[in-house]
């Protein structure tokens, strides 16, 4: 027998919810504005379709309208620093991070492990560093990065068996796609307390990264530093980055 009413409405509802995420994710870094045509061919929605919701999004603050095009607005900007996660965190680390890039002049990162994902809460680049794709609010295979390994490598299995499962995507030549290889590499990330990532989020790309772990033994984050493969010798900034690592873990230890 056919369900009706709450059932119907609840489906409806998120179809309607699943359909503004993809309007509003369609915007890319570097957008200024985009036209209505531009966002249904990003989104493969109808024109229609994605023009009344536009039209509602920009009624709410969301998106702000000039002429026929669109850019986000500053309602959502301020939805977004609110549920920016542990943002006492990110204030509290962010001396030691600039810091670190003041004494390496690479790049550091401090990161949360999402679902499968690493998302990028800071970012301090580096004036030798490589252009790295990393940006705050970022996302990045767990798999492929030291911040994600280190985190993962202080996880519980069952957070290590889903990133597993569900598959490890190569981002590069040398990414780490074998599960039993990474299961081998988070085992020795645990006793040291380091993560090496070489080149495997990117060629050319090196990485060191320390979890920030919570008094239960688990990571709630982690802190790196990338640079160049020629230039940064990953195992002589480790230990500063371990320091830091473990000096937020102490500073924050009441609020992890």
């Amino acid at each position: 027998m056919r369900t009706t009413g709450r059932n119907d409405g609840e489906r409806g509802d998120g179809l309607v919810a699943a359909r503004i995420a993809t309007v509003l994710g369609a915007f890319r870094p570097g957008d200024n504005t985009v036209g209505v045509s531009e966002l249904a061919r990003r989104t493969g929605l109808a024109k229609t379709t994605v023009h009344r919701l536009a039209g509602h999004l920009a009624d709410a603050g969301l998106l702000e309208r000039e002429g026929t095009s669109l850019r986000l607005g500053l309602r959502l900007f301020e939805i977004g620093q609110l549920a920016v996660r542990r943002r006492g965190l990110v204030d509290a680390a962010r001396p030691y991070l600039a810091d670190l890039r003041e004494a390496t002049r690479n790049t550091v990162h401090l990161a949360v492990l999402e679902g499968t994902e690493v998302v990028y809460l800071d970012v301090l680049r580096g004036p030798d560093a490589p252009d790295l794709p990393s940006r705050i609010g970022g996302r990045f295979p767990a798999h492929a990065t030291g911040v994600g390994k280190a985190i993962l490598a202080y996880s519980p299995e069952s957070v290590v068996a889903q990133v597993i499962e569900a598959g490890l995507p190569r981002v590069s030549s040398r990414t780490i796609t074998a599960p039993g290889l990474l299961r081998r590499q988070l085992a020795r990330i645990r006793e040291d307390g380091i993560a090496f990532e070489r080149e495997e989020s990117g060629v050319g790309v090196v990485c060191a990264a320390s979890p920030l772990v919570a008094p239960g033994g688990h990571a709630v984050a982690a802190v790196s530093i990338s640079g160049w493969a020629t230039r940064m010798r990953t195992e002589r900034v480790a230990p500063a980055v371990r320091t830091v690592a473990l000096a937020l873990s102490r500073t924050l230890r009441k609020d992890l």
